[in-house]
């Protein structure tokens, strides 16, 4: 019986949880452009925004600028902000920085990203933030709940995703 028992518990751990690590690689042209953010564990400069859209615009000098769209709760004044993205100095994966006042930058993994670019998941090494974003404002509730139950293994507090209202 105790036998049993130890293999039954080297089995249970041998089935643990995802690992959170950005993506091994990302076409830094293919990843420009504008991003819906559809769903989010906001930052707490993002609580209660909605309808945010984010164009990465790859500049010249190898990072993006970033403009950042969206609306306040029950305001229908769109507001815009600036920032910056940078690329890892390891290479083209998605482990990137973003500042969006100097000199501090914040970790940008891009966790899950969609062969054809047509969707992207961004988070954090700490959990701290999570980003649901498509190239259009709608996703198939499908390949939603496909990733919501990648990332809840991941170790991401899924319950606490909001809709961005696209």
């Amino acid at each position: 019986m105790r036998a049993l028992t130890v293999l039954l518990l080297v089995c249970l751990s041998s089935f643990s949880a995802e690992k959170n690590t950005p993506v091994a690689k990302i076409e830094l042209k293919k990843y420009a452009g504008t991003w819906y953010s559809l769903y989010s564990i906001p930052t707490i400069f993002d609580k209660g925004s909605r309808e945010t859209t984010t164009r990465y615009t790859l500049n010249s000098e190898g990072y993006y600028d970033v403009l950042t769209t969206y609306k306040k709760p029950g305001d229908e004044s769109v507001y815009s902000r600036k920032s910056k993205m940078f690329p890892s100095e390891k290479g083209q994966n998605g482990e990137l920085k973003a500042q969006f006042i100097w000199p501090i930058k914040v970790d940008y993994w891009i966790i899950e990203l969609a062969n054809d670019y047509s969707y992207v998941v961004v988070g954090h090494p700490e959990h701290k933030f999570l980003f649901i974003m498509s190239r259009s404002q709608k996703m198939p509730k499908n390949t939603y709940d496909e990733i919501v139950a990648r990332c809840k293994a991941k170790g991401y507090e899924v319950s606490k995703l909001t809709s961005q209202q696209h």
